[in-house]
Formats: structure tokens, sequence, C-alpha cells
């Protein structure tokens, strides 16, 4: 594997963290040179400099192998994290070194999680770099550099495939560097359109911006200490659950039914299971607030279950609500959304509506060949027969999900944490979903933990963002010969 690939690529995902860091100066500079203006045009500096550094002294080095395209991915994504703690780090504040570590992963992987016990003390430079960790790490990194770049070949194919989930490729009819302009067109305007509706709702304009941001990337950051709840606005939540939904939804999907394609939202199998889900979750939820007085009328349960609901199920992580205060069977719902998520495609975590799918229908599958021998059966999602290799794929990625979740829960619970908290720490981190329960609650911070479980829950921050396989195959000997 060629060392020198890897570094030029790296750095120019590097420079385009620079790019948003000097955009966050600029922030800070129209709000009256507050606190957060040295701290991010020093980090600024250093990042453009060590972005720079391969692109000038590190020749070129050709087509890139499947390997070195790994390496670039989860390179790029390990350095956008180091880079994003360096405001933290600077800046000081409430920031440890851990916590600005946390805050960045937590960030760039759309978790939303916070260290912080006090958000509103950051200037807006800061909540502005922290909202643009998210909108960067909601689509990937990478793929906003594969956009700007000019034609790249193969090499452009290679680290898009990479990049993008393996489950979301069937639903992009389209070559590769169409495939990128869908992603970022979407991206974008439904970035520009939300925010332009929270504004009419009653948010500023840099709090609509920030907030956009993090219901688009799916993250959860939010500008103000309790959340969306802080707002205490029907409309700003309404807007939000809307787009926390449509978030979940695979974008090829949103694209072709905007474009009034055939392949669209609602002729899709899984976009139609993701969205009853939604429906079903959010219906039981509300009934079990309702029903144990937990709220006084059965439209103020509905309000805050299904807001939960779609916000768990879509990994943002906005709360309204502190969910861990509600009925066992409202927070069993809501484990369950945790580790199912969304759809592939979209820029949500976890196991995704498309394995579990395909799960259900295997297991349907398996029953029916028991009864009937010599049947065959055929697995199919969205009327097309599955390979048996994407079947045992999904089934293997299912598998070792649970598994890894096992064993984090296991590992954060050696520290002293009791069950609740730990499983679903371990939970929402690896799904990117930030909205755990008991001391990891939806309206609680990762501020006290020791430095230890802050540094356990990045690593499953990031095996869940690279899908498990991507970071894990950089620990295998064999891979790097």
């Amino acid at each position: 594997m060629r060392l020198n690939v890897v570094l030029r690529y790296v750095g120019l995902i590097l420079l385009l963290d620079a790019a948003f860091m000097l955009l966050s100066v600029v922030v800070s500079l129209l709000g009256g040179m507050d606190t957060g203006f040295y701290p991010l045009l020093q980090s600024f500096v250093l990042t453009a400099i060590l972005g720079a550094f391969p692109l000038i002294f590190v020749p070129r080095g050709g087509q890139i192998s499947s390997k070195e395209g790994y390496a670039i991915v989860v390179g790029a994504w390990l350095m956008s994290c180091l880079a994003g703690m360096l405001p933290y780090v600077l800046w000081g504040g409430e920031f440890s070194v851990s916590d600005a570590w946390f805050e960045a992963v937590s960030g760039f992987t759309t978790t939303g999680s916070t260290s912080l016990s006090n958000v509103e003390a950051l200037p807006r430079g800061l909540l502005f770099w922290r909202a643009s960790t998210h909108w960067l790490g909601g689509v990937g990194v990478v793929m906003f550099v594969l956009v700007v770049l000019p034609s790249m070949g193969s090499t452009k194919m290679r680290l898009s495939s990479v990049e993008l989930s393996s489950m979301a490729k069937d639903n992009f009819r389209y070559r590769t560097q169409k495939i990128l302009q869908i992603l970022l067109v979407v991206y974008v305007g439904l970035t520009l359109v939300e925010t332009v509706l929270l504004r009419m709702a009653g948010m500023s304009w840099f709090e609509a911006v920030c907030n956009s941001f993090s219901t688009i990337a799916t993250g959860g950051f939010c500008t103000r200490n309790a959340s969306i709840a802080a707002y205490g606005s029907l409309w700003i939540e309404m807007i939000v659950v809307f787009f926390m939904a449509v978030s979940g939804l695979h974008f090829g999907l949103i694209f072709a039914t905007l474009t009034g394609k055939s392949n669209n939202i609602f002729r899709s199998e899984i976009s139609r299971y993701y969205v009853l889900s939604l429906l079903f979750g959010g219906l039981i939820v509300s009934v079990s607030l309702w029903a144990s007085d937990m709220y006084p009328t059965f439209a103020s349960s509905m309000r805050y279950g299904f807001f939960q609901v779609v916000s768990v199920s879509s990994t943002t992580g906005f709360a309204t609500a502190d969910s861990s205060v509600w009925t066992p069977l409202a927070i069993i719902v809501l484990i369950l959304f945790t580790m199912q998520c969304a759809c592939a495609g979209s820029t949500t975590g976890g196991i995704k509506c498309d394995r579990v799918l395909l799960a259900f229908k295997t297991i349907r599958a398996m029953m029916i060949r028991r009864q009937h021998p010599n049947a065959v059966i055929r697995v199919k999602l969205n009327g097309v027969i599955q390979e048996q290799s994407v079947v045992d794929m999904a089934m293997l990625f299912i598998v070792f999900y649970l598994m890894l979740l096992a064993l984090g829960t296991i590992v954060v619970a050696a520290f002293g944490m009791d069950l609740e908290t730990s499983f679903s720490m371990t939970a929402s981190c690896m799904a990117n979903a930030g909205v755990g329960f008991g001391k990891a609650g939806s309206m609680s911070n990762y501020h006290d933990f020791p430095g230890a479980i802050k540094y356990i829950c990045t690593v499953f921050m990031l095996l869940g963002r690279l899908e498990i396989f991507g970071l894990l195959q950089l620990f295998v000997t064999n891979w790097w010969k």
C-alpha cells in the first residue's frame, strides 16, 4: 500500500475541514470577534498547513487500490476528528482533551452526544463549528471532496464505493459522478428549506442554520442546553420532526420522487416499512405515555412520543422531553428503534431498515424451506431477487453488530455503570443516535463520565459510522501486506 497516495487524499479532506473552520472564523468575526475567534483562526491555519503539506511535498501516485481506498476513508475520518478537536482544546472552558475529542468525534459521526454541561456558554463561532462538524460528517467528509474535485476516473468510483453504504447502492441507478451530485443537491436543498422554515417559525437565522445542519445530518447538536425543548414551540417541533423523518429516507429515492421517476419513495418497500414502523412505534409510545398519565392529554402524549421516536429512529438525537423517566414499554420501543434506525442511503447509522427487512424475509424463507424442503424460495427486496452473498453479508453485519453491542455493554459496565446506562449508551454510540437512558438520558450529558468511558464511546461511534468492517480492516495484519 502506497502511503503517499493515502496522505495526499487525506490532505484534501483536511483542507475541506479548514475551509469550514475559516467560515466559523467569519461567523465569530461578524458576532463581534467573540472568544472563539483566535482558537478557530489558529485551528484553521494548523489544519490548512497539515492538509496542504502532502499536496506540495508528496508526489502523485496514480489510481488507487481497494486497500488504499479504505485507508483513505478511515484516515480521513480520524484526521478530521483530530483536527476538529483543535478549536475546543485551544478555547478551553469546559473542554479537557478527552472532552474535546469526544465532542469532535460525536460531531463528525453525527452521534450528537455532548460532553458539555452548558452548551450556551460557547461563543457563536464555536457553536457554528460544532454544527458544521455534523453537516460535514452527515453525507461524509470524503463525499464532499469527491463532488468538488475534477474527474478522477476510477479513483472517484473507488472512494465513493468505500464511503457509501453497501446497502445504499441499489437505489442509485446512475454513474458515480451523478450519484455524488444527487447526494449533495438533496442534502443542501433540504438544509436550505428547513433553515427558511425554522426562521419563519421563530428561530434566529443563526440558530436556524445550526439546527438545520444538525437535523439534515441527523446529528443532534443544538444551540440550547435543553435541545429543541428550549423553544417550547409546536411549529418548530413539527418542522424538525418532518425533516428528521425525511432525512432518514434514501437520498436517491428522494431525488427520484421529486423528479418524477418510477423508483420513488412510494414504490419502495423499504421506505414503506420505515414510515409504517415510525407510525406504529410512535403510536405505541404515545398510548403508553397517555395510559400512565405521564401527560394530561393524548394529544400531548403524541406530541412528545412521536418526536422522540422519530428522533431516535433517524439517529438525530434531539429531545423535547426526558425519555429516561418514561414507561418501561416506551423505553423498550425507543431502544429497539435505536438499534434499527432508518434507511441506507441516508445520513443515519445503526443496522438500518434495509437489513432488518431483509432479515425478516430471510427468516420467513428459512421457515418455508423447513416445511417444503424441495421448494425454491428466493428472497426479494423491492421486487429484486437478492444474491445469496448480499443476504449473507447483511446477516453477518447484524450478528457482528449485536456482538459488539454486547461487548460494549460489558466494558462500560466494568466502570461501574448500571445496566440500563451501559447498554443504552453503547447502543446510541454504535447507532450514532446520541440518546440513551439512565445517566445517558436525552436531557443528560457526558461531562461527568470518566475519560476512559468517553474514549470507549468514541470508538463505538466510529465503528458505527464506518459500518464496522471499514475500521476493523485496519487492524488485520494480513490486510497491510
